[in-house]
């Protein structure tokens, strides 16, 4: 899970010179200028955006999605699903160019869970209306539908202000990692080489839209403990891809969404729930 290690919050210390040297690192291609961090959050040990369903009103409560493993109060259980649960964490809201522009603030966790899926979703205290006319950001779109194999991506990383460019190699029936199961995970190609702190990343594709959410890479070639996730196929069986990194798809998120509230009650929703 790539929460950031002991090396990468000392590295918060000098967050300005190793945001400059991880932007021009030269496994990480530059993203193209229609891709930058409008709409991405910093948390104070993940990254995240603001997002918003294509329907929603943008004078509805403002959301800002990452991992569920990101959750302030620390890894969920297997099964565990938070609905509606009080919370005042704040985020810092980036400008295009990657400055801080804004903090903001939740009021709840709408929906978080690690199992089948890893992703915390918060309600702010304010809309996407007052957002934008303040701060001049808008929230990331929300797809509707699956991702594709082979598509372009790029993995937006508040917390270190670092765009990663790749592709989608393909799907992971089951990814494993310690005592969590996640299903049909994204798998990159090399260069997202995703590191700690990049948890909660928007994954966006070419036309900007929010496809997934970067959770996890195996880091030592271990078989599925934690930071070191495995596939299993359908039939089974196991295989480790050291170096490999993963995300989770949001677009079961959609579809338990009306407007900018969680409904779980919704035909065809797909999520855990409590």
């Amino acid at each position: 899970m790539r929460k950031p290690g002991l090396s990468a919050l000392l590295g918060t210390l000098f967050g300005a010179l190793l945001a400059t040297t991880a932007v021009t690192a030269p496994t990480a291609t530059a993203a193209p200028s229609a891709i930058d961090f409008s709409g991405t959050v910093a948390l104070s040990n993940c990254s995240g955006s603001l997002v918003k369903l294509a329907s929603a009103p943008t004078s509805g409560p403002a959301l800002v999605l990452t991992n569920g493993h990101c959750y302030e109060g620390g890894f969920l259980s297997p099964g565990q699903v938070l609905v509606n649960k009080s919370s005042t964490r704040s985020f810092t809201l980036l400008s295009p160019t990657g400055s801080n522009r804004a903090t903001l603030r939740a009021t709840k966790v709408a929906y978080a869970t690690m199992t089948d899926t890893d992703i915390t979703l918060y309600q702010l205290n304010t809309t996407y209306d007052a957002i934008r006319s303040s701060y001049g950001i808008s929230p990331l779109e929300i797809a509707t539908t699956h991702p594709t194999a082979g598509t372009a991506i790029k993995v937006v990383s508040g917390y270190w202000k670092r765009i990663y460019s790749c592709n989608i190699d393909g799907f992971v029936y089951r990814l494993k990692e310690g005592d969590w199961t996640w299903k049909d995970s994204i798998r990159y190609t090399s260069t997202c080489n995703t590191i700690g702190g990049t948890s909660g990343s928007p994954i966006e594709d070419p036309n900007g839209k929010l496809i997934g959410i970067n959770n996890t890479g195996n880091e030592d070639g271990e078989r599925c403990t934690v930071d070191n996730p495995c596939e299993v196929d359908q039939s089974g069986n196991v295989t480790v891809h050291q170096g490999t990194n993963y995300g989770e798809e949001t677009y079961l998120l959609a579809g338990c969404m009306t407007g900018s509230t969680v409904d779980l009650t919704k035909a065809g929703c797909a999520l855990p729930k409590p």
